[in-house]
Order: structure tokens, then C-alpha cells, then sequence
């Protein structure tokens, strides 16, 4: 009894120190535990064994350094869009109806492990569900679901195979495809790697669902690698054009943070050069949120849309 109890008061800090750091519950994070009964802790014995309430203590700290470090994760350094803005990623049709007429919005984040959140201290702390936490709050009264679609190591010939599995059969009304970054690793032929992202836009936009593409990020492994990061791209570029979908320039924006906001790569990369951080994931997702938010906009929604969505704020 006394362990249940220890357990179950570990669980409610745990979900009080979540809370307290800002961070909302997204699609990949983990189910909330329930809440004690205040009647039981009253009843609680106050002779708990030492050695229980000691463990609990450390976890609970833990859990709120953990908080407090998520929760500071923007305000330590400011996130801020690319100096005169970035090109308009259009219209999302699909969504927009959705808002508008009050409908569940599911959105699938595609991708590999930028996607899934490799460098990240928390599933909490993901791209996917740092969006979701963005776009809940510019739509309270919208059920928005993101759905965590990433996987390591993969580039458009594996994300094809799965394409049906584990994007098209969730419905979606956005996909985020994030794609290109392995490619440019494995010295993939940027040009078929366009062939097969543009079977894979056609095969979303046949299953009624609007695209936003995501190209590779700016960090030191793939600049060493810079003509082939450059084709690639262009490449995903010229196919947004092509099919009339949106594309989020991440290569783009983080080489502003480095070049023009003189940040470090440490600030928003890890230690293995590749992978961005938990400054990196939130801040991209506030910014393609923003984006979101704006395309959205452009559709008749009879909903308040900033007149800036620029003007970015800590998460």
C-alpha cells in the first residue's frame, strides 16, 4: 500500500512538472497517469520508509529539472524567423475546411529522424508534437491530432514502402513530409529521389490531403556534402512548384540562425553534427506552425488569424 502510494504521488509530480514546463501532451508523447485521490493521501501513513521517499524525491527533482529546462528551451535563446521573411508555402485547402466546419484535423508528420526525434532529450520534445502544442493553442477549440510517422535512417525508397501503412491509411488532412537528408548522406541520385517524392505527393493528393515538403537540414555532415545538398534542394524545390504543394526551407532557416543570427551549431545541432536539439526541434516547429497558420489563413475562415505570424514568441 505504502509503495502504491508512493507510486502514484511520483506520477502526479510527474505530470505537474510537465505542466509547469510548458509542454502540452502531443501525439507521441506518453499516456498522463492518473491523479491520486485526495482522500487516500490524506489517509496516507506519514512514516513512509526513508528509502522510498528518498527515490521518490530524486525522480520528482529530476522531473522538474527536466521541466524547467523544456520550458526555458526558447527563452535562453529567442527564436526567430530568417531575416525579410521566407516565401509564402500557399494554401492548405483541406485543413481550412476542416477548421471551418468544425472537424478533427489529423495531420502526419512523414518522415525520418528529424521526424521521429533523434537528439531530442523527450518524445515530448519532437518536432511533431511541439506543433501540436503550437497549433492547439492559435485553435482551442480544435481537435487537432499529430501523428509521429518518423523513422531513422530512411529516405523516399523505404518512406514509399510505408506510404499506404503508415501515412495514407490514418486519413490524413496534412502530411509533412520531411525528406532528402539520407539521401544526400548515401549519395542518392537527387533526380530519382524527385521521382519517387513526386509518385508519393500524387499518391496524398489522390487521397484528398494537402503536402507540405520539408527539405534536408543546414548542419555540418550534410554541408560536408554541400553540391549534393544544393541539388537536392533545388530539387525538392522545383516539385513543390510542379505539384502545387508547400515546402518548409529548414536548409534555408537554419542557415540563417547560423549565418545571420550568429548562433552556434551547438545551440540547435547535437554533438554528432546532424541531428538538431531541443532548441532546434521547437524552434522549427514554431516557425512551420506559423506557417501553417498563415497558409490557413489565406482560405476564408471567419477565425482571427495574426495579421503577423512572424512575430514568434517562446513556447
Amino acid at each position: 500500500m505504502r509503495s502504491r502510494s508512493c507510486a502514484r504521488f511520483a506520477a502526479a509530480m510527474f505530470s505537474a512538472a510537465i505542466l509547469f514546463g510548458g509542454t502540452m501532451p502531443g501525439a507521441s508523447a506518453q499516456t498522463a497517469q492518473a491523479a491520486p485521490d485526495p482522500a487516500r493521501a490524506d489517509a496516507a501513513p506519514v512514516d513512509r520508509d526513508p528509502a522510498q521517499k528518498g527515490l521518490a524525491g530524486k525522480a520528482i527533482d529530476r522531473m522538474k529539472d527536466a521541466a524547467k529546462q523544456a520550458g526555458d528551451v526558447l527563452t535562453r535563446v529567442p527564436c526567430l524567423p530568417p531575416r525579410g521573411g521566407s516565401k509564402s508555402m500557399g494554401s492548405l485547402p483541406h485543413v481550412a475546411r476542416k477548421l471551418v466546419d468544425g472537424l478533427p484535423v489529423v495531420i502526419v508528420a512523414f518522415g525520418s529522424s528529424s521526424t521521429q526525434g533523434h537528439g531530442s532529450t523527450s518524445p515530448a520534445y519532437t518536432y511533431p508534437t511541439r506543433l501540436a502544442e503550437r497549433l492547439r493553442r492559435h485553435y482551442p477549440t480544435a481537435d487537432i491530432t499529430v501523428i509521429n510517422s518518423g523513422k531513422g535512417g530512411e529516405d523516399a525508397p523505404e518512406m514509399m514502402q510505408r506510404l499506404k501503412t503508415t501515412v495514407l491509411d490514418a486519413k490524413p488532412d496534412l502530411v509533412i513530409w520531411q525528406v532528402g537528408t539520407n539521401a544526400i548522406l548515401r549519395n542518392l541520385d537527387p533526380a530519382d529521389t524527385g521521382r519517387l517524392v513526386e509518385a508519393g505527393i500524387a499518391a496524398i493528393q489522390a487521397a484528398e490531403a494537402d503536402v507540405v515538403l520539408v527539405d534536408p537540414q543546414y548542419a555540418p555532415r550534410v554541408n560536408e556534402r554541400a553540391e549534393s545538398a544544393g541539388k537536392m534542394i533545388k530539387a525538392l524545390g522545383r516539385l513543390a512548384e510542379l505539384r502545387h504543394v508547400g515546402i518548409f526551407p529548414r536548409f534555408e532557416v537554419m542557415k540563417d540562425w547560423h549565418e545571420q543570427q550568429a548562433l552556434p551549431f551547438e545551440i540547435f545541432v547535437t554533438a554528432d553534427g546532424l541531428h538538431m536539439n531541443d532548441w532546434g526541434y521547437a524552434c522549427f516547429a514554431q516557425l512551420l506552425g506559423d506557417d501553417i497558420i498563415r497558409s490557413v489563413g489565406q482560405i476564408k475562415l471567419g477565425v482571427t488569424v495574426p495579421s503577423d505570424v512572424h512575430a514568434y514568441r517562446p513556447m
